[in-house]
């Protein structure tokens, strides 16, 4: 961005067309990462399921040498088995990951949402403080041309009229550390939704992927397997063969105290997720005491700003009508003051003002 020297009337507007415009081309590069990273997991996730569901359904291929202990003669079989149980696993397998699919998504928009909430607050106050800069530094230059008309009719010394461009440095100076905060921070689109719905909706969608898993390993409990194929009598060779067929049905005996520790897992898994550092849930809480805390410090600052803009203007009112040489000084000192305490005045407002609605409407 050129420099207040080089287009010192840029006006506010021109300035935040371009900061919109390369917000614009953020969001829709985020959005796009965001929507090719949940793609590619659930392809992933997908892709892993379906091997697994063929491999439950398809049945296995048999073959071997038997040798009765009646004392019949030796015979060769083969022929496929299949479970009934793995049938219904390959249906719960896919539908274990269609739901992790979802938490995925659920997840990571949540976790953005979090990460980058104060990040995007600073940045929204950073683009509304070079906002208040801009009008200062518009209403300076008014104030120094009228100084230096006063300057060339020898009312007013040099010296007396360099308070004036020493504010002008410090406000270039301070609109250059804004843009270059600005330009330093990373803050994508986040959700319209608030924190709390999509916290609440991952915290839905794990339970939801804890109950499938639960089902899914609850089928190990029992089984129905089937088996058909044909025996041959090997020795001696004689045109034997034959066809058979099994039914076998188990039950895990110890079924009733898996279950109650499946049952345990899925609460003891949703306790974890509660205090998990780095876990979304955790993070949100973080999120909404560093805000609450950051309220605090900006009433503090509002506050005693306030004091001191109140101090400068029973200072102005008493050299509002002066004429003498050091009253025209002073009143250019406190105006130029004040025109300073305003942006922060301004900023500090601004800050107190999104917080407590991002509080209100996120928490």
């Amino acid at each position: 961005m050129p420099s207040s020297q080089a287009k010192p009337k840029m006006s506010v507007g021109k300035f935040g067309a371009v900061v919109v415009s390369a917000m614009l081309l953020t969001v829709a590069a985020v959005a796009g990462d965001t929507n090719a990273d949940q793609q590619a997991y659930c392809k992933y996730i997908t892709e892993q399921a379906a091997a697994q569901r063929y491999l439950l359904l398809g049945p296995d291929a048999i073959a071997g040498l038997t040798q009765p202990n009646t004392g019949l003669p030796t015979q060769v079989v083969w022929g496929v088995t299949s479970s009934l149980s793995s049938v219904r696993k390959a249906g719960l397998t896919m539908d274990a990951a269609r739901k992790n699919c979802d938490l995925y998504g659920a997840s990571t928009s949540a976790q953005q949402d979090v990460q980058y909430a104060l990040p995007s607050l600073e940045k929204q106050a950073l683009q509304h403080r070079l906002g208040l800069i801009q009008q200062a530094q518009e209403n300076l230059d008014g104030l120094i041309d009228t100084t230096r008309k006063m300057l060339e009719a020898q009312n007013m010394t040099r010296p007396m009229a360099f308070t004036l461009q020493t504010t002008k440095i410090k406000l270039d100076a301070d609109r250059a550390d804004t843009q270059s905060k600005i330009a330093g921070l990373y803050a994508p689109a986040l959700s319209d939704r608030p924190v709390k719905e999509l916290v609440a909706e991952k915290q839905s969608r794990e339970a939801t992927v804890q109950k499938a898993l639960d089902k899914l390993n609850r089928q190990n409990d029992w089984d129905v397997a089937l088996s058909v194929g044909a025996h041959q009598q090997v020795n001696p060779l004689i045109d034997s063969k034959g066809v058979y067929g099994e039914v076998t049905v188990s039950y895990n005996l110890a079924s009733h105290a898996i279950n109650k520790h499946l049952d345990r897992t899925a609460d003891a898994y949703d306790d974890w997720k509660k205090v998990q550092e780095g876990d979304v849930i955790r993070n949100a809480d973080v999120l909404k005491q560093q805000v609450v805390d950051g309220i605090s410090v900006q009433d503090e600052r509002l506050k005693a700003l306030l004091v001191e803009k109140k101090e400068i203007e029973g200072n102005l009112q008493l050299v509002s009508s002066a004429e003498t040489a050091a009253a025209l000084d002073f009143r250019n000192q406190l105006t130029t003051a004040q025109l300073l305490i305003e942006i922060e005045i301004g900023d500090a407002s601004f800050r107190v003002e999104r917080m407590r609605e991002f509080l209100g409407r996120n928490f």
